[in-house]
């Protein structure tokens, strides 16, 4: 690969091990491993330079990778997923903004974990981005993904200028069990929302509703049993319909667009707003600047919490590998399903898991899973050096 005396350049560019480490705890602990392993002598002895870019897919995470690619991190209060107020934060770097579901929204951010299908709200997402339009951005790029809530994105309208009214004439908070009670639709969206471009970044191609729609496929991840899924599959048809009659002519339409079912429809609000869907690993491969610097690497080391077939189907390593050319592309998972036969699919020298390293359950522990990366990069430094 390279002289005894020329440094391995590895960029070290995974995205998050859910539930236990952020994308930027995965490339520390990965670079501390190389490190040691390298100012040992370990290999042929050659020195190791590690560069960091923690990756997101548009999903939890999104903001964090944002931050640590250069963006500032500003701070608001908004209303979490069950009403109560949580702190939740956005990126800016003067031009463009990075808002996500997860941090607002979020299934983590439920009190106690207890989920609530019916009554958990997407407002909180809706207010982080009017925070987000008092810095005057460009343009907004909504991460979709590891939403409470299917109520199709009412509560973030309802926080962007839409009234939702029910028969008695009183106006309603978004909400799954508030779907199917919408009288009428009033308002229109802020005005700083036509002048700013919307990108809804998010890799789900489901629809709105039916079979392969948000409550079918999403809602029992939720915590929706079989009834919980029809009335909110129904409440979604009456919302679609409210807000046909309420102007909106590509309403019918886009409720059947790829992606209008993600974050628990979330995505088809962003549709209707006028946002453009983008693949979430790509866009935010090409937000953070990837490809400059992978040209400027000898080995790419990527990863996520579980490397499988669905990793085949364009999850971030895939994105990764496919964007890396002909480098040595090694992947780091909690677990990893793909056979060895596989890896060629996507053009993967080496996987690593934390599984293959204990005994233990890794998956809700940062200390073991810290301890095992850091293990994983001495091997890695090992084989590369």
């Amino acid at each position: 690969m390279c002289t005894s005396t020329t440094p391995v350049r590895a960029l070290i560019a995974p995205d998050k091990f859910k539930g236990s480490l952020t994308a930027g705890e995965v490339a520390q602990a990965l670079a501390a491993g190389l490190r040691s392993a390298a100012a040992a002598g370990a290999g042929a002895g050659r020195s190791i330079q590690c560069e960091l870019l923690p990756l997101a897919d548009g999903g939890d995470g999104s903001v964090d990778a944002a931050v640590s690619a250069g963006f500032t991190r500003h701070t608001c209060a908004v209303t979490g997923p069950t009403g109560r107020q949580v702190q939740s934060s956005i990126a800016f770097d003067g031009v463009t903004a990075v808002v996500e579901v997860a941090n607002t929204c979020g299934i983590t951010l439920l009190p106690d974990g207890d989920l609530d299908p019916l009554n958990s709200s997407s407002r909180g997402f809706g207010e982080a981005i009017c925070f987000a339009l008092t810095l005057a951005p460009a343009r907004i790029v909504l991460a979709l993904g590891g939403s409470a809530s299917t109520d199709g994105g009412m509560g973030m309208l309802s926080a962007l200028g839409y009234d939702f009214i029910d028969a008695q004439g009183r106006r309603m908070e978004g909400a799954g069990q508030a779907l199917g009670r919408i009288h009428s639709v009033q308002g229109c969206p802020l005005p700083g929302l036509t002048a700013t471009e919307l990108i809804m970044a998010s890799d789900v191609s489901n629809p709105l509703t039916g079979p392969t729609g948000a409550p079918a496929v999403f809602g029992p991840q939720k915590g929706a049993g079989p009834e919980d899924v029809a009335s909110l599959d129904a409440g979604l048809g009456h919302f679609v319909a409210r807000m046909a009659e309420a102007g909106l002519a590509e309403a019918h339409g886009l409720a059947r667009h790829e992606g209008a079912g993600s974050a628990g429809g979330i995505g088809y609000a962003c549709l209707l707003l006028g946002a453009r869907q983008v693949s979430g690993a790509d866009f935010f491969l090409d937000l953070l600047g990837f490809d400059a610097r992978r040209d400027t690497c000898d080995v790419v080391i990527t990863g996520e919490g579980s490397i499988d077939v669905q990793t085949l189907a364009g999850k971030l390593p895939a994105a990764v590998a496919r964007r890396s050319g002909t480098r040595p592309i090694i992947a780091v998972a909690g677990r990893s399903l793909l056979p060895r036969e596989r890896w060629a699919d996507i053009a993967l020298t080496q996987v690593y898991a934390l599984a293959d390293y204990t005994s233990r359950d890794s998956a809700k522990d940062p200390q073991l899973s810290t301890a095992l990366l850091r293990q994983i990069g001495r091997d890695i430094a090992q084989s590369i050096q």
